[in-house]
């Protein structure tokens, strides 16, 4: 059999569906230039994408965990342990230049004329995300259902200093008014861990964050985004450091 060739979905018997329909989508392009093949690269016993799927797969409120990927041996890895592959990516939605709205807009369009299945929430996971937690990825999908967002995004506060040049000189950016720390009210700062939708906002508007915006507020040393080989070595440490606590 091809490997894009998934005649036999997965389905959890146990899984319960949802009244508003809830997709997880996970971008895992096979071009990756900084490390080769990164995200099916080993981390801590297990390829790279299988720490998020494992996640999200554990979540209730996630109907379905699909992986948009144009890249054959990430999409075996992905069925392997347990996500959904209904397509290929086409290779113009591959490219390092690519933005993610296109290739989950590619996938939303996918499920509605190819399946008939229309999704009302989408939640984007990244596979370079592997210490996200199920519970923070529930509290995020409660957010948008139970607050009346329109989207959600994962945050940390942020109480730097920040200078910007204007005009060949520096001036201070923020804050404006120097005031001792508990006064000073942080920045949102994107941490890139989770970002949740309604399917309105991704395919009507264009956008991933936009409308009513939910802040979902999480610690620093919760996830860590996996961008160099060191990255690697630093969740390791903390992978097993978990465990053996």
């Amino acid at each position: 059999m091809h490997p894009f060739e998934y005649g036999d979905m997965f389905v959890n018997p146990f899984r319960k569906v949802s009244v508003i329909k809830t997709v997880a989508i996970v971008p895992a392009r096979g071009g990756s230039k900084g490390i080769p093949k990164k995200n099916v690269k080993e981390l801590n016993g297990k390829p790279l994408i299988g720490h998020i799927l494992e996640t999200a797969l554990s979540v209730d409120e996630i109907d379905r965990v699909i992986v948009s990927t144009e890249d054959a041996e990430i999409a075996a890895v992905a069925k392997e342990f347990g996500a959904e592959v209904p397509f290929v990516r086409p290779k113009e939605l591959a490219g390092d230049k690519i933005g993610t709205l296109p290739v989950l807009q590619h996938a939303v369009n996918y499920l509605e004329k190819k399946e008939d299945y229309k999704p009302d929430v989408i939640v984007l996971l990244y596979a370079t995300s592997p210490m996200l937690s199920h519970s923070r990825i529930v509290e995020a999908i409660r957010l948008i259902k139970e607050k009346n967002f329109d989207s959600v995004l994962s945050v940390v506060e942020d109480r730097g200093h920040y200078w910007i040049e204007n005009r060949e000189k520096y001036e201070r950016l923020y804050p404006k008014d120097l005031k001792n720390r508990q006064f000073t009210k942080p920045l949102l700062k994107e941490n890139g861990a989770l970002y949740i939708t309604r399917r309105d906002i991704l395919m009507e508007k264009n956008e991933i964050v936009g409308g009513n915006i939910g802040f979902l507020v999480m610690e620093e040393r919760e996830t860590i985004d996996i961008d160099e080989l060191f990255d690697f070595e630093i969740v390791e440490i903390i992978m097993n450091k978990r465990v053996r606590v």
